[in-house]
């Protein structure tokens, strides 16, 4: 069985394609979380070893999750996503805690488990 992943994204019809896509893929989803409180909350609970996590939450920054995430006794591996391409967030996604990060427009079965696999 494929480590667990956490889905953090504030649009259900998202977490629901990017959930068909992981587990498509082989990926246990272990939950889902509509923004950064619920995503920390989440992932001390859960443990995942994976989290897809939007850049732009209602209640926080995706840059800034990840950083907390990071600094968990066993931290996850973070992929972040969003809607704008990744030019708009060059500098930060080099600079974070974040593996890497795939638009949102780019997500597949293919592109997920490349990064995830990294």
């Amino acid at each position: 069985m494929e480590p667990a992943v956490l889905i953090v994204d504030d649009h259900a019809g998202f977490r629901a394609s990017a959930r068909a896509l992981l587990e498509a893929a082989g990926y246990t989803v272990a939950g889902e979380a509509g923004g950064a409180t619920d995503a920390v909350a989440a992932a001390h609970r859960l443990r995942p070893a994976f989290v897809l996590l939007d850049i732009e939450l209602p209640d926080g920054d995706g840059f800034e999750v990840a950083e907390a995430l990071a600094a968990l006794p066993d931290p996850p591996v973070v992929l972040l996503v969003s809607v704008r391409d990744r030019p708009s967030y060059r500098r930060r996604v080099a600079t974070s805690a974040a593996r890497g990060f795939i638009a949102k427009d780019r997500l597949t079965r293919a592109t997920l488990g490349e990064a995830l696999t990294e």
